[in-house]
């Protein structure tokens, strides 16, 4: 039984063969065509990162990227070697190319076999696997930022080679296995869609009244006893100050929380990540506000996933925040938040400006709001808080299985690549990976045609 180092290839079968990559796969070959052939141009961008993800393409001339891009073909693997691309996994068989060629990223790696004989899903599978990814990253060289894989590392990593008919055999049933688990994968995925849909329903429902019909028909509330007035009706609406950089004693030694609209990603805030002097406070006459103040983004469209949230520590703010404080004999403030997450894309479609559209307070403080008996607030509150928790911990569920799923796909290929997979098939096959179908003798004679390919180097004739 031989070994090679690593979890992945704690024992391969007697019938494998030892090799690294550069033994059975050309790295970067180049090719010959005619400058007017179509061909598929590949960038970065559309290389996939799942298993099954397909290999997109652009159409182009050869003559145009023959020169300043990575050479390939219908057949050969590619992948990723810079970061963050090469951890995330972009790679792809290729296949479907416009004349069978293409050119890509010169930030990608090209493996083509040698021989027909090692299957390119051979060579797919291996550098998708745990510790390709993992032992490349480790050994990544060149600047933060910009830091690649190593030619050498690639040439020189170890691989389990099977027989061919046991490389099929591994192959079909990968592509069955790893098709499973993608599927099962992207069920699990949207699942967060339709929970943020759900949420949100919730809220509609809260805010109009449905979420507690069968409780005012219970004790024979009339919904026309709610009254339609306005978030300044119920509550007060401030904002605060960003005081000048240029003053270090406004900010050096700071204890005093400041916070930005970054900070309404959170539905409570307990920390802050920047600090004002009491100095600050007195000279730029800002605002302390206190636990229970609801702050809203008013600015960074686009730049913070944030909408409402909470204070449960004393702060003030910038001036990209509308701090919301209730008025809480006409309004519960766990229902205002609810109102005004509910109403937060709508609020964000009447701000005004350019690129990074911008709410006032004055547009803040318009924004309507049902209100019901302080009864009937509390009880819809309580209701939206049962049905979040339940879709939390499904959420929490949907998470933990995605991991599971995540990593079932590498305990998967660490098993193919330990012969696992098909330890009943060899045995039932003994004919297919033995003596000239034996793994030793398929690299013989990849090793003799590479010999046979290579030119003579001729010496100069003595005169």
């Amino acid at each position: 039984m031989a070994m090679i180092e690593g979890d992945e290839y704690k024992a391969i079968p007697a019938e494998w063969a030892e090799c690294v990559i550069a033994d059975v796969a050309a790295v970067n070959p180049k090719i010959q065509a005619d400058e007017s052939v179509v061909v598929g141009f590949v960038p970065m961008s559309h290389a996939p990162t799942d298993f099954m993800g397909a290999l997109r393409f652009d159409e182009k001339q050869w003559g145009e990227v023959k020169k300043s891009y990575t050479n390939f073909r219908d057949g050969d693997v590619i992948f990723a070697k810079v970061t963050p691309c090469f951890e995330n996994g972009k790679a792809a068989l290729v296949e479907g190319l416009p004349n069978g060629i293409g050119a890509g990223s010169s930030e990608f790696y090209v493996l083509r076999p040698y021989s027909s004989e090692v299957l390119p899903e051979t060579l797919f599978f291996l550098i998708k696997g745990h510790r390709f990814m993992q032992e490349g990253a480790e050994n990544m060289t060149g600047a933060v930022g910009l830091r690649r894989v190593p030619r050498a590392f690639v040439e020189s990593f170890p691989v389990a080679l099977p027989p061919l008919a046991e490389q099929k055999t591994i192959a079909e049933k990968l592509d069955t296995l790893l098709a499973q688990v993608e599927s099962t994968k992207a069920r699990l995925e949207r699942i967060p869609k339709i929970l943020k849909r759900f949420r949100q329903s919730v809220l509609a429902a809260a805010v109009s009244g449905k979420l507690t019909e069968e409780c005012r028909d219970i004790n024979e509330i009339d919904f026309s006893e709610w009254e339609l007035l306005t978030v300044g009706d119920v509550a007060t609406v401030a904002t605060g100050k960003t005081p000048s950089r240029k003053e270090p004693g406004y900010w050096n030694g700071g204890d005093i929380p400041w916070l930005t609209s970054a900070s309404t990603g959170d539905i409570c805030t307990r920390t802050a990540n920047q600090f004002v002097t009491k100095r600050a406070v007195e000279e730029c006459s800002l605002k302390l506000f206190e636990p229970g103040t609801l702050l809203l983004a008013m600015y960074g469209e686009g730049k913070t996933r944030g909408q409402v949230t909470e204070l449960m520590i004393s702060a003030t703010c910038n001036q990209a925040c509308a701090a919301v404080i209730a008025n809480e004999e006409k309004t519960v403030r766990s229902y205002l938040k609810l109102r005004l997450l509910e109403n937060y894309e709508e609020t964000r479609k009447v701000a005004a400006g350019g690129a990074q559209p911008n709410l006032n307070l004055n547009k803040v403080r318009a924004v309507e709001i049902n209100v019901p008996s302080i009864q009937e607030q509390t009880e819809i509150v309580r209701r939206v808080d049962q049905l979040f928790a339940y879709a939390e911990t499904i959420e929490t569920q949907v998470n933990n299985a995605l991991e599971r799923v995540s990593n079932l796909t590498q305990s998967i290929l660490a098993k193919a690549f330990r012969g696992e997979l098909t330890e009943p098939w060899r045995k039932d096959n003994p004919d297919l990976i033995s003596g000239e179908n034996s793994a030793e003798a398929l690299l013989e004679r990849i090793k003799a045609e590479r010999a046979a390919a290579t030119p003579v180097k001729r010496g100069r004739k003595k005169p």
